[in-house]
């Protein structure tokens, strides 16, 4: 028989087994719980480093894709390549300009088209977004050159501080109470050159629509002047592509005319009208040789019609409205001649990807008959091949709405890719040859 102290013994050598088991076990769990998960997270984390973070790459996938069945890639599959060249570049740009002084130029915005300039074309933002803010301000960089911008009634001559050597001075020379202001700006400009805090001075100006711009030839370089650069809207005949080139008008960023978005509704979405005009019907104009021309056969039933007597410089909210409805629910945008050829309505038409219908006439003034080109008006436009509709008589108008009728959505929506396509290379290309010629002319005189 087994002893009363031997089952005693054996019973303590089994508890003491089971607690140093039990202890084991306790000590491996809390071991996983408190450095496993650490572990496979920092894993997980280098897997997914290696990997380019696969799993929060696949998410954004899922959701891009459910937000393009929504919104609108206009070119497909074509979007990845571009954003990869983007990248790309982006990576060339700042290896190319580490370790280099940047090239800083800055923008004093004194004119609306000075928006369209940074915004639509730079693609640059401004802070504040208010628009109704005294001071607003933004940076971009172009290949070698860093740009800053500055807007708002605050940008007063004096009255901020001048740190950059290289300037471009936005203006507006278009009426003779604008052109006292932009000779004030220019004053002051001459004087910070004079007085050796300017380098360099280069001016986009929007000009007279009959190109009566002789206020401005004193203050031109070639002309015993400081202004070394002059990039001017409407078809001067001083345009020479050496120290005077032609900028676009653009939209009417004055009357808040906005960034537009595409959408997938814009591009593939069937629009219930042929041809749209809103505008001012000046007395013994082509515009009224237009609508009596619509009004035949009832051809303004097909299309969305509005006009009014008497030009109006700023639009309702409503009006706004109507106006970006009409373009986005027409096909074709009729842009008859104003004072100028060159008219908002044709950038706008572009951001909406409604065809621009253009008369392509000379107005009376002094445009057009350039030493360079003999294609005015519009020469800027169609040296960039702008896919236009050009006509010479609105005579004409009749027979495009009868061919338009026949053509299917899908040619319209290949039509409408290439317009939006055509205009953003328009904008891009713009602001890669501005930044090449103030390079090519601040740089170089400085050397000189």
């Amino acid at each position: 028989m087994v002893s009363l102290s031997g089952m005693r013994l054996t019973r303590k050598r089994v508890g003491s087994f089971l607690i140093a088991l039990y202890c084991l076990f306790s000590f491996y769990a809390a071991y996983h719980v408190f450095f496993g998960r650490r572990r496979r997270a920092s894993a997980a984390s280098s897997r997914g480093f290696r990997k380019g973070v696969a799993p929060v790459r696949e998410r954004r996938v899922r959701e891009q894709s459910t937000l393009e069945s929504e919104e609108w890639n206009p070119w497909e599959g074509d979007e990845k390549n571009e954003q990869q060249h983007r990248l790309k570049t982006s990576l060339q740009i700042n290896k190319s300009t580490k370790g280099k002084t940047d090239f800083q130029v800055q923008i004093w915005g004194k004119a609306a088209i000075g928006l369209y300039l940074w915004e639509h074309i730079f693609e640059g933002l401004l802070d504040p977004t208010d628009v109704t803010a005294q001071w607003r301000e933004g940076n971009s960089i172009v290949g070698r050159t860093h740009y800053s911008f500055i807007t708002g009634p605050a940008v007063v001559p004096g009255y901020f501080s001048v740190d950059v050597n290289n300037v471009v001075l936005v203006l507006n020379g278009r009426e003779k109470e604008k052109v006292f202001y932009a000779t004030q700006w220019l004053l002051y400009a001459q004087n910070l050159v004079q007085t050796q805090k300017l380098q360099h001075l280069a001016v986009v100006l929007l000009g007279n629509e009959h190109c009566n711009n002789e206020w401005i030839n004193q203050f031109l370089k070639r002309n015993g002047g400081f202004v070394e650069l002059l990039f001017i809207i409407y078809d001067s005949p001083w345009i020479n592509n050496m120290d005077v080139f032609q900028w676009p008008l653009g939209v009417a960023t004055y009357r808040n005319f906005p960034m537009v978005e595409a959408s997938w509704s814009m591009l593939h979405n069937e629009r219930p009208y042929l041809c749209n005009f809103l505008g001012t019907i000046y007395e013994n104009s082509s515009r009224q040789a237009l609508m009596n021309i619509l009004k035949q056969d009832g051809i303004d039933k097909l299309c969305w019609v509005s006009v009014r007597e008497q030009w109006q410089p700023q639009e309702t909210n409503e009006s706004l409205k109507n106006y970006q409805e009409a373009l986005l629910q027409s096909d074709l945008t009729l842009c008859p001649v104003g004072v100028n050829t060159e008219c908002y309505r044709i950038y706008e038409a572009c951001s909406y990807g409604s065809i621009p219908v253009v008369e392509d006439v000379m107005t009376a003034g002094s445009c057009g008959n350039t030493s360079v080109y003999h294609n005015a008006p519009l020469q800027l436009l169609k040296s960039m091949d702008a896919p236009f509709i050009f006509i010479k008589n609105w005579k004409e108008l009749p027979t495009i709405l009868e061919k338009e009728k026949s053509i299917i959505l899908q040619e319209k929506i290949q039509r409408r890719k290439m317009l939006l396509h055509w205009y953003q290379h328009f904008k891009t290309e713009l602001k890669m040859r501005f930044t090449n010629i103030l390079e090519n002319s601040f740089l170089m005189n400085s050397k000189g």
